[in-house]
């Protein structure tokens, strides 16, 4: 088998609403997964004794690569669902290029791509795909398919969505190389439903009407994710800017790749110690 390789691609939630809490302690949620075109890179070749996983990378620090890492899990996984199709083992590169605990995808994103690559090779169903992920994660089914989609549940509702204006959008992706808790943000979320997120419309008008529950409480903990929001909403040609996911990363959108490149740039003199990613929207 040839060396696969595969990018696990940033996740980026445009809106967020917790709307409250499920009998099985989970929040149910609504909101709008997009991805960026970057992210962790993976790479896979078979074996023919057990899965061993290296990282390397820029993020690696405080990521074990034990069985409990979800990419191993991912890989076991598939190979119990078919045992006859999968390779008795992988020796798998997880070059980790997304900062950790960032409210990108992170280990969803990674296990996700690890799902997408050794399925599509040895031709899984697609359907099995997202069961397996599933099971893995509340994130880890959007990630599979990495496309515009909006998420239920607790994310893994999934529904299309046909508007492909945000196609190729110029994205900057900012965090202070800080780590946030999702458990944390979750547990100082106020317990107040604001309302549903907007079904009709445009993509990018229903996420500017929305909002990200989660914003409040991570900015209250970490007052950091507030300057980086503000600062990225001063730019010229922003679109659109909010925190993702439970942070502390956060997004804009740029209407010209110029004046993106032109943020870009300032970010590294005004903010040299904070990580940026410049991309755009698959």
């Amino acid at each position: 088998m040839p060396k696969l390789t595969e990018i696990a691609y940033a996740k980026i939630n445009l809106a967020l609403h917790v709307r409250g809490k499920m009998p099985n302690g989970y929040h149910a949620l609504e909101t709008i997964f997009a991805f960026a075109k970057d992210g962790d890179i993976l790479q896979a070749e078979a074996n023919d004794t057990e899965d061993n996983l290296t990282i390397t990378g820029p993020f690696l620090e405080g990521l074990e690569a034990n069985k409990d890492n979800l990419v191993l899990r991912a890989v076991t996984a598939l190979r119990q669902a078919c045992p006859n199709k999968i390779p008795a083992g992988f020796s798998i590169i997880l070059d980790k290029r997304l900062p950790v605990a960032a409210g990108i995808g992170g280990g969803s994103a990674d296990a996700a791509a690890m799902l997408r690559m050794i399925g599509q090779h040895y031709q899984i169903p697609h359907e099995l795909l997202l069961s397996l992920a599933n099971s893995l994660g509340a994130d880890v089914p959007a990630c599979v398919d990495s496309c515009l989609v909006r998420g239920e549940g607790v994310g893994e509702k999934l529904t299309q969505i046909g508007d492909r204006s945000l196609e190729e959008k110029p994205l900057l992706l900012v965090n202070p190389r800080v780590s946030c808790s999702t458990p944390m943000i979750f547990k100082n979320w106020d317990g107040i439903d604001r309302g549903a997120l907007d079904s009709d419309g445009s993509i990018l008008g229903a996420a500017r009407s929305g909002r990200n529950d989660l914003e409040p409480p991570a900015r209250k903990i970490l007052p950091i994710i507030g300057e980086v929001v503000e600062w990225l909403q001063q730019q010229k040609g922003v679109s659109f800017s909010r925190m993702s996911g439970s942070g502390a990363t956060c997004f804009a959108l740029f209407n010209e790749i110029e004046d993106r490149d032109t943020a870009y740039k300032k970010l590294n003199i005004d903010h040299p110690e904070w990580w940026a990613l410049s991309s755009l929207l698959r």
